[in-house]
């Protein structure tokens, strides 16, 4: 199969007349050749930090502090997964997988709740959804067994160090929430040795150090901090120090789109549309251990097709800023997987 447009090739994103080759599922050439259109080829999204039981309380707490909303185990979102019923739960996930793989998402990682039976339950609503998936369990050693690998709370919230020393005699992804709130679960978090830190609104000085000499990754979700009032991410401070991916966060907060976090993210922070489209694809790739996210040789061919002469699009003079701060799901030809 051949798929024909401007690409959005490398990790740089450098936009390039041609063609990609996809042979049983993995890119096998990227040729630069005059072709006959307007599409935009990408790497289909990664979303790199969601909750997705919360589809069974979209929108639910508004006006609540992120303590009542999310904090375990008595948040709202907690008593709202422990009263709800299985099938409703399942069914509410699979709805959203399918809004996220519609909107050209093709790989998400899943921070689940629910101990066992809440990785059984997404991997029931994984069924038949073209997605791939990284689920980081939390709730028990057993949990994280089922999954590949742990996804913890902030150390505010309890101790983690048995859970990761089973996740790395696993050799299985170990990541944390830290500094959401404040600053004062960031030292204990970079204690466990984690694979990832998510959030990361209020680093010092201290920490951004700490971050750069450890190489740790950092995923950020601007919209959730932005909805939840904890303010928005140092980026550019981020950005500079380590790898920096995106996520959408809580799906009772905001929508599973890649596209509104983007752009969010873009409009608000002083991170470049190639900076924000590679934390968008590439670099959470990269935090999730995939081998999808960019546009070369050997790699698996998620790809996603704008057209490039759709209404919305059609002059644009950058694909990459227009995908960024521009394009929608209604731009969207096809996403391959």
């Amino acid at each position: 199969m051949n798929v024909e447009g401007t690409i959005l090739r490398g990790r740089e994103l450098d936009p390039v007349e041609g063609r990609v080759v996809v042979e049983d599922g993995t890119i096998q050439a990227v040729e630069a050749a005059d072709v006959r259109s307007d599409d935009i080829v990408l790497p289909a999204f990664v979303n790199a930090h969601t909750h997705i039981g919360d589809s069974i309380a979209k929108g639910a707490g508004e006006g609540l502090s992120l303590e009542e909303l999310v904090a375990p185990p008595d948040g709202l979102k907690h008593r709202l997964l422990a009263e709800a019923d299985r099938v409703d739960l399942v069914a509410a996930m699979a709805r959203t997988l399918r809004f996220m793989v519609s909107g050209g998402t093709g790989a998400f990682i899943e921070f689940r709740e629910g101990d066992v039976a809440g990785v059984e339950a997404i991997h029931e609503a994984l069924d038949g959804v073209d997605i791939e998936s990284v689920i980081l369990a939390r709730g028990s050693i057993a949990a994280m067994e089922a999954a590949d690998g742990f996804g913890a709370s902030s150390t505010s919230d309890g101790e983690y160090s048995r859970g990761r020393a089973a996740t790395a005699e696993a050799g299985k992804l170990f990541a944390i929430h830290a500094g959401e709130l404040d600053s004062s679960d960031i030292n204990p978090a970079f204690d466990l040795d984690p694979d990832f830190l998510v959030h990361m609104v209020h680093p010092e000085p201290v920490h951004l150090d700490r971050l750069e000499d450890s190489g740790v990754p950092v995923v950020v979700c601007p919209r959730s901090n932005a909805t939840t009032g904890v303010g928005l991410p140092p980026l550019r401070a981020l950005l500079d120090r380590t790898t920096v991916a995106l996520g959408t966060d809580n799906v009772m907060l905001n929508s599973p789109s890649m596209f509104r976090e983007m752009a969010f993210t873009e409009k608000l922070t002083d991170a470049s549309s190639t900076e924000v489209l590679q934390m968008a694809t590439v670099n959470g790739a990269e935090v999730g251990n995939l081998d999808c996210g960019v546009v070369e040789p050997g790699r698996d061919a998620r790809l996603l097709v704008l057209d490039g002469d759709s209404d919305n699009l059609a002059g644009a003079h950058d694909p990459v800023r227009a995908v960024v701060r521009r394009a929608g799901i209604s731009d969207i030809r096809t996403v391959i997987s």
